[in-house]
């Protein structure tokens, strides 16, 4: 049996645990050789024009830094910066939207060949052994109850739903842990570090129904193709799972998303959820206009976040539309 020996200090070689970030005797950086490497990357990164990997290596060099350390104010002041470059979208690559029936073609291939370059990262959670077991025993429980061919559905609904948060956790540097499905009750992604943003966090929480939203979209679009009640069945499943995943509490998406939003821009986000109501009368949007209705009272960040309100309202209008998809029966 071999022993090994802790790690010490470069500077004062004193003994150090594993989980510290900073020399409890000198306060010398333990990470400062990873630090200085992902510095270096980040500013070659803005060099060349590439903000998200910047954002990334920055998010990733937060992690390893200690909450007093003076180096910290700096690189959450670059990521903020690098965040509001992202939000405001780029300029060289903006084109003037088709309108009408074309418009709706072109959202609709967009929507496709998203998904179709997401692949490689969809693939992902079948490489994983804890994702996969979790998945087969959920998959178990589902099709006692509504039939193989809806549960398998339903699973790859759900699946879809936790890869965008693990792809908006990736696009930020953060890392986290393949989907962990949960028979019965749901799945989720363990984060091995918070956004350090409340803008980060939003989009972080509102991915996973925004692309569940479009897995559900294209299901849809299957019934619309083949007249099979069984997928109008899916699209209803996934436009609720979806939605009561944007209810404004907790750890909830929709809790992580109304976060940035100031008062006014709540507010607007209850008026939008309520008209959503009037044409789908889907009681789930009840309940998150209450639920935003009591964040519009609670405090607010006075500057907001129009990009996270913009994609909380258009997801929230989407799944109204999908959740009328009715079918008269679920199961095969």
């Amino acid at each position: 049996m071999t022993t090994v020996a802790p790690p010490r200090c470069q500077r004062c070689r004193t003994e150090l645990a594993t989980a510290l970030l900073a020399c409890p005797a000198c306060g010398t950086l333990i990470h400062a050789e990873t630090l200085s490497r992902l510095s270096a990357e980040a500013q070659t990164a803005e060099s060349a024009g590439d903000p998200s990997g910047a954002l990334g290596r920055w998010n990733e060099a937060l992690a390893l830094l200690p909450p007093g350390a003076r180096q910290r104010a700096a690189v959450l002041d670059r990521i903020q910066r690098l965040e509001q470059r992202l939000h405001a979208g780029d300029p060289q690559r903006g084109t003037a939207r088709p309108k009408g029936i074309r418009g709706i073609w072109v959202a609709l291939v967009s929507a496709a060949l998203f998904l179709l370059g997401k692949v490689k990262l969809l693939l992902l959670g079948f490489t994983k052994l804890g994702t996969l077991l979790s998945m087969l025993g959920f998959f178990g429980v589902y099709w006692n109850v509504f039939g193989w061919k809806f549960a398998l559905g339903g699973v790859l609904l759900i699946y879809v739903h936790e890869m965008g948060h693990v792809a908006a956790l990736r696009y930020y540097g953060i890392p986290a842990s393949a989907p962990m499905f949960i028979p019965g009750i749901g799945a989720l992604v363990r984060l091995k570090a918070h956004p350090p943003t409340l803008a980060q966090d939003a989009r972080v929480g509102l991915a996973g129904p925004i692309w569940g939203t479009t897995a559900t979209a294209a299901v849809l679009g299957l019934h619309w193709l083949t007249g099979d009640g069984l997928y109008a069945s899916l699209a209803h499943f996934g436009a609720v799972i979806n939605l009561f995943n944007l209810f404004p509490f907790w750890q909830l998406d929709g809790g992580r998303g109304i976060m940035p939003l100031a008062r006014l821009e709540r507010c607007l986000l209850l008026v939008m959820t309520l008209g959503a109501f009037t044409f789908s009368h889907e009681p789930l949007l009840v309940l998150i206009a209450i639920g935003l209705g009591v964040q519009c009272l609670r405090s607010a960040p006075e500057a907001g976040d129009r990009g996270a309100l913009t994609q909380f309202v258009l997801v929230i209008l989407a799944l109204a539309w999908l959740v009328t998809s009715r079918a008269p029966g679920i199961g095969p």
